[in-house]
C-alpha cells in the first residue's frame, strides 16, 4: 500500500510541475494561453489527489483532516474548470491566467502548511 501511495504522490508532483511549469512558460512567451501541459497537469492533480485521499479516510494519527482534503479538492476542481473551459481560446484574460497560477500556488501552500 505504501508503494502505491508513493507512486500517486510522485504523479501528483509531476502534475503540479506540468501545471505550474506550463503556466510559467506561457507567461514568459507573453501570450497567456492554456497549453496542453497545463491541461494534463490539472487533470493529473485532481485524479491523483483523489487517489491519495481515498486511503486516508480510514483513521489514524498522521492523516489530514477532512476539511483540508475538501479545501484542496475544491481548489483543484476550480483550477481544472478554469483550464478545461479555456483550453481552446487563442488567448485568455490575464486575470484569469493569474488566477490559475495563484490557485495552483495556494493549493500547494495548503498541502504544505496546513497540518
Amino acid at each position: 500500500m505504501e508503494a502505491l501511495r508513493l507512486i500517486l504522490l510522485y504523479l501528483h508532483l509531476v502534475g503540479f510541475a506540468l501545471l505550474l511549469g506550463g503556466a510559467i512558460t506561457q507567461w514568459f512567451t507573453g501570450r497567456t494561453r492554456i497549453n496542453p501541459a497545463m491541461l494534463w497537469g490539472a487533470g493529473i492533480q485532481v485524479v491523483t489527489g483523489l487517489g491519495l485521499s481515498a486511503p486516508l479516510r480510514g483513521g489514524g494519527d498522521a492523516e489530514p483532516s477532512v476539511v483540508k482534503l475538501a479545501v484542496k479538492l475544491i481548489i483543484g476542481i476550480l483550477i481544472f474548470i478554469m483550464v478545461f473551459f479555456s483550453r481552446r481560446r487563442e488567448e485568455v484574460n490575464r486575470g484569469h491566467f493569474i488566477g490559475i497560477v495563484a490557485l495552483t500556488l495556494i493549493n500547494a501552500a495548503v498541502a504544505v502548511f496546513w497540518h
